[in-house]
């Protein structure tokens, strides 16, 4: 059962999905040869305007899609109860053995109880269940993504959820950026 993206939380990341924006277009422009030339900036809730890609068509191109990546010492995704304004266990899945299973992870303060915060990593990485897995055909079964559109969904829900547990200034969130936008 696919659900809405503009009222789903992805339980890994316990925040809510949003549809993806359109990237802005400036006219086009007519070059010195009178051939048209497009050029469109993306822009990134959280990346710092120096660090947004642009894109024009022809010669030079660049990608201007961030490529996912999960980044060391944060774990927001970890944070698995965030209050009112997000998604229960039981509005996200259907499979009741799976609302059972993210429940139990839950631990008294809203944090997944295999992560360990001193070390900001989980105790149960290689074992971890399907659902906190970041990858195209666990967002493709669950909430419906294309592949096509991992990356773009994968990095605005971490944007989102890092900013929603250190904040939209956080060391975690700048890192993260740099991370997403360098590997372009």
């Amino acid at each position: 059962m696919y659900h809405s993206l503009s009222t789903v939380a992805l339980p890994r990341f316990a925040t809510v999905i949003t549809s993806a924006k359109k990237p802005r277009q400036r006219p086009n422009l007519k070059t010195q040869s009178g051939k048209q030339k497009t050029t469109t900036t993306t822009i990134t809730p959280g990346v710092p305007a120096a660090t947004v890609m642009k894109t024009t068509s022809g010669f030079n191109s660049r990608n201007k899609e961030p490529n996912w990546q999960c980044i060391q010492n944060c774990g927001a995704c970890c944070k698995l109860e965030k209050g009112p304004n997000f998604p229960t266990a039981e509005e996200i899945f259907d499979d009741p053995s799976d609302i059972e299973l993210f429940n139990s992870l839950v631990g008294s303060d809203g944090w997944c109880i295999h992560f360990d915060k001193s070390t900001r990593k989980c105790s149960i990485y290689a074992d971890r269940p399907y659902f906190c897995r970041v990858e195209p055909a666990i967002f493709e079964t669950l909430y419906g993504i294309e592949t096509k559109k991992f990356n773009k969904e994968a990095c605005s829900c971490c944007i989102d959820t890092i900013k929603a547990v250190y904040g939209s200034t956080s060391k975690e969130l700048e890192n993260f950026n740099a991370a997403i936008w360098s590997s372009t």
